[in-house]
């Protein structure tokens, strides 16, 4: 069990090529005990990006505020706050700050290690927001 204010959750900088201005927290992980996801939230500054990148889970987000657009591989679809997001496994996709204030979303996905278990013969890092001991997922 984990209650907590989000500001009482470390803010950590996306550093992974070709991320821009973005900012993540690890709501609740791994580390947390929850078994199956992790819910994090995103903070892009204004003009910032995640970076153009695809995976073999869906992503499900929640725009807490500010406006952007999702870059797809021949598509761009405007949100605002409030709008909810489904993203396809294995679809290329960015999610870009196109507003004048700080873009904050939710994003909700299974972790890692669920993934390489169902995957069984691969090693390669799945999730480039989720490798490593910094993020505990």
């Amino acid at each position: 069990m984990k209650l907590a204010h989000f500001d009482n959750v470390e803010l950590e900088n996306v550093d992974i090529e070709g991320a821009q201005n973005t900012k993540i927290r690890w709501l609740i992980a791994q580390k947390d005990g929850a078994p199956n996801f992790a819910m994090r939230m995103f903070e892009v500054k204004k003009d910032g990006h995640t970076p153009y990148h695809s995976h073999d889970w869906e992503h499900e987000i929640f725009v807490l505020e500010g406006e952007g657009t999702l870059v797809l591989q021949n598509d761009e679809k405007p949100f605002k706050q409030w709008d909810i997001m489904y993203i396809d496994p294995n679809m290329m996709h960015r999610f870009k700050n196109t507003g004048e204030g700080l873009l904050r979303f939710l994003c909700i996905i299974p972790h890692e290690s669920n993934y390489k278990t169902e995957r069984k013969n691969t090693e390669e890092t799945l999730n480039p927001f989720a490798s490593g001991i910094a993020n505990n997922c």
